[in-house]
């Protein structure tokens, strides 16, 4: 019988995941917050990214594995900053989200061939995975597959964004695109994770949701 995948439990997550979260999204935030009137929006996201930068660093400098909350936070503040330092017009600003998108979905792609699927990496900050279920082939197909797709929708997400943009009022611009990032990312998981299924059912390797 195949070594069943196993699906961590909620408690299990959250204690797992909130210190990355921390790392990775609380103190950029609170960074460029507390800088923001002090030196202005380009050095405040500067003072951020420095941070993310300086974790990153370390990260590798001890030989501790980078977590990929912190990779997509750093590739977000790269946008930004970028968007930022260009221009301060309105059309910049709301094109801002995009250059991030563009940039989550190459490093999403960027990861495959380099033999660390981003996808893996946000996952396993999320999710603490018994080594048995992170190494599964099936999970390593899994993975590679879905940081793929990622890639994929991140620059039809950002493609889409630019039209919209430039042929659509401010208005509908900011409603349709409300609904299109969630909505970008709930069917990109939902498919991978359907696909994941039926492998899983074909291979006859069963899929175990952890108690608490």
């Amino acid at each position: 019988m195949h070594h069943p995948v196993v699906i961590p439990n909620v408690r299990s997550v959250v204690r797992h995941s909130l210190p990355k979260v921390i790392e990775g999204k609380v103190i950029p935030l609170l960074l460029f917050v507390g800088f923001l009137e002090l030196f202005g929006n380009v050095w405040a996201l500067l003072i951020a990214l420095a941070w993310s930068f300086a974790a990153i660093g370390a990260r590798a400098i001890l030989g501790h594995r980078i977590p990929g909350l912190i990779l997509l936070s750093t590739a977000a503040l790269v946008g930004k900053t970028i968007a930022a330092i260009a221009t301060g017009s309105m059309l910049v600003y709301f094109i801002q989200p995009t250059v991030t998108t563009v940039i989550v979905g190459v490093t999403f792609l960027v990861s495959v061939p380099l033999g660390h699927p981003l996808a893996q990496k946000l996952a396993c900050d999320v999710f603490p995975f018994e080594e048995s279920t992170r190494t599964h082939p099936l999970m390593e197909q899994f993975f590679v597959r879905l940081s793929v797709l990622w890639s994929f929708t991140s620059l039809v997400n950002a493609a889409v964004t630019v039209w919209l943009l430039l042929t659509q009022s401010i208005t509908t611009f900011v409603l349709i695109k409300s609904v299109l990032g969630p909505a970008t990312g709930i069917v990109t998981v939902t498919t991978m994770f359907l696909w994941l299924r039926v492998d899983l059912q074909r291979s006859g390797t069963p899929l175990v949701w952890a108690r608490v």
